[in-house]
């Protein structure tokens, strides 16, 4: 699992690779809460692009992230959900919390 941040217009960026698993999540915590202390982000904006696999712990993690930012006020957007990964987060509930965005630019115009 890779993660990249960056801060664009004030929202969170986080661009992931890889599976998002129990291998992978405790990195993703550990780099965006770390990135939310930081950077004061009230806004995350996740780039799916390049995940191919998620599972429970992934998805615990996100939704983790999602209660933290919620708390402050915060919306949790994403953006180019592969296919399977789509319907995992359909059967989880995410869709109901998360924005879904054709693009980062899209998502930073319309948050």
């Amino acid at each position: 699992m890779k993660v990249v941040t960056v801060m664009k217009q004030g929202v969170l960026v986080i661009r992931l690779e890889g599976e998002l698993d129990v291998c992978g999540a405790d990195e993703f915590r550990a780099v965006v809460d770390k990135e939310l202390e930081v950077t004061g982000a009230k806004h995350i904006l996740l780039n799916m692009q390049a995940v191919d696999f998620i599972d429970s712990s992934g998805l615990g993690v996100i939704l983790g992230r999602y209660k933290r930012i919620a708390q402050l006020g915060g919306k949790m957007l994403a953006v180019h959900l592969e296919p399977n990964v789509q319907r995992i987060f359909e059967l989880a509930g995410l869709m109901k919390i998360l924005t879904i965005y054709k693009s980062e630019e899209q998502a930073l115009e319309l948050l």
